[in-house]
């Protein structure tokens, strides 16, 4: 039985002991909050055995700072810790401000880390072990209720031997926790949060990544999935901006590319076919449509429909010549 419910047990009961009992959340896991030293940008990423980790833990603003709160967890660390750094206050001195006007602060687990890279952690006395910290340079990796007590140290290795971008270094921190052992319990959710060092003035755009696995059996590796699928729908944005410059070529290197991360999203494979079609290279978008038809016959409702909103030329006998490639008898009903 966790702590807390022995202590609400003797309060309810009226028991001796009158110790006020611990909050009710025990959001056991292994975090990381990182800045990148090479672009300024901020992260924090987790792993629980408890639903939706990354609703309570993770917590991140451009050109402040990230905050990861757990064990016990508090999510009031997330916003009050961005606040006091926003203002300017050092990580090490804006969480001992808010662990001083906490009455529960032995259960708690918190790291901070700024736009300055500077780190700082508690691991409360009262933290279910195997619980510790490790802070380096410009990140911090945290642990609460662990197989083992080698958690923070292969995080701490792994991030620090790992190259690219922020989210990746951190889901790389994420898999070698898992690989030291992890939360005693097993596995259940996961989460990543990554924004700009420096605010574009934009706020939409200044979350980089922000991916959740609220349930799964294999959080991490479907973590792994989505910021793979993640990068590929990047790669197809940066293409439609190419295409609205009039870059066709660059345009097309990138929709490639993305196909082949995920070859067998449709998505991708339609709408490059739209595109070559909509810059007059209709010859070559056939075999494209032929392709996506085969994976979904979907597709081939939506092609009627676009020529009246400007997405495919309203050219005599055009929609005709693209469902000629699909299988004709697979159509499904509109």
């Amino acid at each position: 039985m966790k702590p807390a419910h022995v202590a609400l047990i003797a309060v309810l009961s009226g028991g001796a002991w009158a110790a006020p009992p611990a909050p009710s959340m025990p959001v056991a896991t292994y975090s990381i909050v990182a800045r990148d030293p090479a672009t300024g940008d901020l992260g924090v990423a987790v792993q629980s055995h408890w639903f939706s980790v990354g609703s309570t833990v993770t917590w991140a603003e451009a050109g402040v700072g990230a905050v990861a709160t757990q064990s016990f967890v508090d999510p009031a660390y997330g916003p009050k810790g961005l606040a006091l750094m926003r203002k300017g206050v050092a990580p090490a001195a804006a969480l001992r401000e808010l662990l001083a006007a906490d009455a529960q602060a032995d259960v708690r687990q918190v790291a901070f880390v700024d736009s300055k890279g500077r780190a700082a952690a508690h691991t409360g006395a009262r933290c279910i072990p195997g619980a510790g910290q490790h802070e380096g340079i410009g990140y911090s990796v945290q642990a609460n209720l662990m197989l083992t007590g080698e958690v923070p140290g292969a995080m701490a290795a792994a991030f620090e031997a790992s190259r690219g971008p922020l989210p990746e270094r951190l889901l790389a921190a994420l898999e070698a926790a898992q690989a030291a052992g992890g939360d005693i319990r097993g596995k259940q959710s996961a989460a990543i949060l990554v924004v700009r060092g420096t605010p574009s003035g934009k706020p939409w755009t200044d979350r980089l990544v922000d991916l959740r696995i609220e349930d799964h059996a294999e959080p991490l590796r479907e973590m792994r999935r989505l910021l793979t699928l993640h990068r590929a729908y990047e790669r197809m944005n940066r293409g439609d901006e190419a295409v609205a410059l009039g870059k066709m070529d660059e345009a097309l290197r990138e929709y490639a590319q993305a196909q082949a991360m995920v070859p067998d999203n449709d998505e991708f494979v339609f709408w490059t076919a739209v595109t070559l079609v909509a810059n007059g290279r209709t010859d070559e978008a056939l075999a494209g449509f032929a392709k996506a038809f085969r994976m979904n016959t979907s597709w081939m409702l939506l092609v009627p429909r676009l020529p009246a909103v400007g997405q495919l030329p309203d050219t005599p006998g055009l929609v005709a010549r693209i469902l000629a490639v699909g299988p004709q008898a697979e159509l499904p009903a509109p």
